[in-house]
């Protein structure tokens, strides 16, 4: 049985990977708000057009915001837009079209009705300071070194880790593992480093199949069995509230002693 597995580990970046990390974010961003400023000016060329009567076969071609399409429109146009290209992996563009790519897709599901849930708006431009810098690799050099506290990334090179990444590496090493894409990200004051791994699991079974009871968490009852026995909740609000009730009561009949009125406390 194989599932996806996410394996998180703090970094410890010395200045120059902290550098090289922020060109690669600054990059994601850069290729992201060009595509979506090439797709958005074409959306609002074909929208004026409409307002002057123009057929729709006559308007301005559409443009495909499919990630393979805006991948090949960016490595057509990114001499010009980015002479800098080459100081950077081609996985940090690729991370800032894939995520346009999925904005744009979840912008248009939503508006055909095809996604459900709460409404989403259309992608906006990134900002330098707003935006969370990360960067994710799908392809090239990705490992875990063998002392189990360093990394290897494409064009990042070696990283140190904060915590030993023994439970990612023993899978590794025995084989039950693949790494799929790794993302390093600012979160929380510090840089981190995710990998999303294929593991390879047994199936268990249990000892006793008719010891086995599932359990369901829900609102009206604290859990409903699969044997249909329903737990009540223990309404710890409801109780606490019946108590104030008491001791609110009970307050209302003191009264505290007052000097200036000459007023004696109650014996209570």
């Amino acid at each position: 049985m194989k599932t996806v597995q996410a394996y998180r580990f703090a970094l410890d970046l010395t200045a120059a990977q902290e550098r090289d990390v922020y060109a690669h974010a600054g990059a994601a961003r850069v290729a992201r708000n060009w595509a979506l400023a090439r797709v958005k000016a074409v959306m609002d060329q074909r929208a004026a057009e409409r307002t002057y009567g123009v057929p729709d076969e006559l308007l301005t071609p559409t443009v495909s915001w499919t990630l393979p399409a805006l991948r090949r429109a960016w490595n057509a146009a990114k001499p010009e837009v980015a002479p800098w290209w080459s100081e950077v992996s081609k996985e940090a563009f690729n991370t800032g079209l894939d995520a346009l790519a999925r904005g744009l897709k979840n912008w248009a599901d939503s508006r055909t009705g095809k996604r459900a849930g709460r409404p989403v708006g259309f992608p906006r431009f990134a900002s330098r300071r707003r935006t969370t810098p990360s960067v994710r690799f799908t392809t090239g050099a990705i490992r875990v070194e063998a002392d189990r506290m360093h990394v290897v990334l494409p064009r990042l090179g070696r990283l140190k880790l904060h915590e030993s990444a023994r439970k990612l590496a023993r899978r590794l090493e025995a084989g039950t593992a693949r790494i799929m894409s790794a993302t390093v990200r600012r979160d929380g004051g510090r840089w981190h480093v995710s990998f999303t791994v294929e593991v390879e699991r047994t199936a268990r079974t249990p000892v006793r199949p008719g010891t086995v009871v599932g359990v369901d968490v829900g609102i009206r009852h604290l859990a409903v069995l699969s044997t249909g026995e329903l737990v009540d909740s223990p309404r710890h609000l409801v109780t606490a509230q019946r108590r104030m009730r008491t001791l609110g009561r009970a307050l209302s009949r003191k009264i505290g002693p007052d000097r200036r009125a000459g007023r004696r406390a109650s014996k209570r």
